[in-house]
């Protein structure tokens, strides 16, 4: 058995430290000496190897104790978690490496890489990262296809020079914008769910989009009026011109709303499939109250505009939104669905 200063040399704490874990009953002595001192034993030092560990994931101590005494504290579970997080940080390390040996066969072989260029690659790295495991960006070709990021710039570009020329319902802005939501689609892998975190990605890092790709706030801007413009032609077969009317006003004033509430639906999704707890319910109203004031709640207005979204492909590209969290959010809110 250790005693208490033994176990904090080992551990490298402070005594205090393990003086703290005991009086908050995080990491009670096994024993104690004849002279009162504290004593460590096998399981002690396991313990203390699993509040090690659960700290490093950024748990706090009154969670720890709570997780520790839960099935999923188990030692073997607790392994199994750091060996994932060192997973992740060796596939992290792993990319960062390839990324730096493009630079150093470059420059072996005479090249002057542009360092701004450079410095800009690892800083989008930084922000995807953010956003997407090591894993997940291997299956993003937005991020990883030269080609894809190639098709990307053209079509920021394209619209730069757009901007000045052609209003958002014009002919070009309306192809501009069909081509822009395939681009969106491929770059994306056809996925809901990665398509919902680039749309709060974008939503969330307006600097980021606008220093490392281009896409300043009014270009952002214009071309999501451009997508809008496709999007209401197809509307206004189903809907109608007063309701259209109500849904420019929604995407002009609350529109940039759906991409940070898609993503939180879709993170709480995860966190309850079966939509049964508090945050489920609130975000099931919130979604509802957004619904509404974009369609109005008047019955044959909203059969129209699911029969449309279900009917028109184009009507669900590049919004993220998938069938799966439409019916997650009608479990969390059991009463007419209204989309």
């Amino acid at each position: 058995m250790l005693k208490v200063g033994e176990l904090a040399a080992a551990a490298g704490l402070t005594v205090r430290t393990l003086h703290h874990y005991d009086s908050i009953g995080l990491l009670r002595p096994s024993a104690r000496s004849d002279a009162g001192y504290r004593l460590y034993d096998r399981d002690d030092v396991a313990r203390l190897h699993r509040i090690q560990a659960l700290r490093a994931f950024g748990m706090s101590l009154s969670d720890i104790g709570l997780y520790l005494d839960s099935p999923a504290g188990s030692p073997l579970l607790v392994v199994e978690r750091q060996l994932a997080a060192l997973d992740r940080q060796i596939s992290e390390a792993a990319h960062m490496r390839r990324q730096l040996l493009r630079l150093h066969t470059e420059l072996a072989d005479g090249g002057q890489p542009d360092l701004s260029t450079w410095l800009s690659t690892l800083e989008q790295m930084m922000v995807y990262e953010k956003y997407f495991t090591q894993d997940e960006l291997a299956q993003l070709p937005m991020y990883h296809d030269d080609g894809a990021k190639a098709q990307w710039k053209a079509l920021v570009d394209e619209a730069a020079a757009l901007m000045g020329t052609a209003a958002p319902d014009s002919p070009a802005a309306a192809d501009l914008a069909r081509r822009w939501l395939d681009a969106f689609e491929s770059g994306t892998g056809g996925n809901r769910a990665m398509a919902s975190r680039v749309n709060a990605m974008a939503a969330r890092e307006p600097e980021a989009m606008h220093t490392q790709f281009g896409m300043s706030p009014e270009l952002m801007g214009y071309v999501m009026a451009a997508i809008a413009e496709l999007k209401y032609g197809v509307w206004s077969k189903y809907l109608a011109p007063d309701v259209i009317a109500q849904m420019r006003r929604h995407h002009a004033g609350r529109g940039k709303e759906w991409a940070l509430l898609v993503e939180q639906a879709r993170e709480a999704m995860q966190a309850d499939p079966k939509a049964a707890g508090t945050r489920a319910r609130e975000l099931a109203r919130a979604w509802l109250a957004l619904f509404h004031d974009m369609v109005g709640t008047e019955p044959a207005t909203v059969d129209a505009f699911r029969h449309a979204s279900a009917t028109e492909p184009v009507l669900r590209m590049g919004n993220g939104i998938s069938e799966a969290m439409l019916e997650w959010l009608r479990q969390a809110m059991p009463k007419p669905a209204t989309q």
